[in-house]
């Protein structure tokens, strides 16, 4: 896993995306001038012995762009890492930086997209370009029970890198729906939710309770935390 996070890190293959990133990097956002933006790629993070795999979008241009963890340091991270910690899979509801003691336990967090793309729309071809991230930290993950999917993006994502439905028409494909649950022959059960992004959170698409239900529901299938142990960022 050590390695394939590293291999993220120095990918270089979508020039439209690392001049974004580099440029917002140099530009910043008002509040976070006196900081140094991490502006590349963003790695998985979490627990290698994960039982969930939580899959998102991409990194935020000032969030995870800037702190180089996964759903760092904006709104959509501060929905996650509290709904994370309420259901024990987070040592902290808050998560600001790479360096603030965060551990996560049975859950590993991945993406569809490792760069933060304009307008947080990536291309078809950008995200078939980080397609191979992902699967490898699917192949990676041999405890995996339950995957997450945060948005119908991060949902085709985990279907295409999972490699099962290839060429299969729509409806035999899992559709993407708030709350949707399927057990997949012979793999984890998916399940999807909105992304906390503002518009959906602001607008009330997606509400606290909902959003709560869903990981009560994540953690009702995997079950009782596992005993304490040592878990590498």
């Amino acid at each position: 896993m050590a390695a394939l996070q590293r291999a993220v890190v120095a990918c270089e293959r979508c020039e439209r995306l690392r001049r974004h990133c580099a440029l917002v990097a140099v530009e910043k956002r008002r509040a976070y001038r006196d900081e140094t933006y991490w502006g590349r790629p963003v790695p998985g993070f979490g627990d290698p012995e994960a039982r969930v795999l939580l899959v998102g979008l991409a990194p935020g241009a000032h969030g995870a762009n800037r702190t180089g963890r996964m759903f760092t340091g904006d709104s959509s991270g501060d929905w996650l890492y509290e709904a994370l910690h309420r259901e024990g899979f987070a040592s902290s509801p808050v998560s600001v930086s790479r360096d603030d003691g965060m551990r996560l336990t049975d859950v590993w967090i991945g993406a569809a997209g490792r760069c933060a793309p304009p307008d947080n729309k990536p291309l078809p071809e950008e995200l078939a370009a980080c397609r191979e991230f992902l699967a490898g930290e699917i192949a990676l993950l041999p405890r995996l029970r339950v995957v997450l999917v945060l948005g119908r993006i991060a949902h085709e994502a985990y279907l295409r890198a999972c490699g099962r439905w290839e060429g299969r028409p729509p409806r035999e494909r899992p559709a993407f729906a708030h709350g949707a649950e399927v057990a997949l022959a012979g793999g984890p059960v998916l399940v999807s939710s909105f992304h906390p992004s503002r518009q959906n959170t602001q607008t009330g698409r997606l509400t606290r309770a909902m959003w709560h239900a869903v990981f009560a529901r994540v953690r009702a299938l995997v079950g009782a935390p596992p005993p304490p142990r040592s878990n590498p960022r």
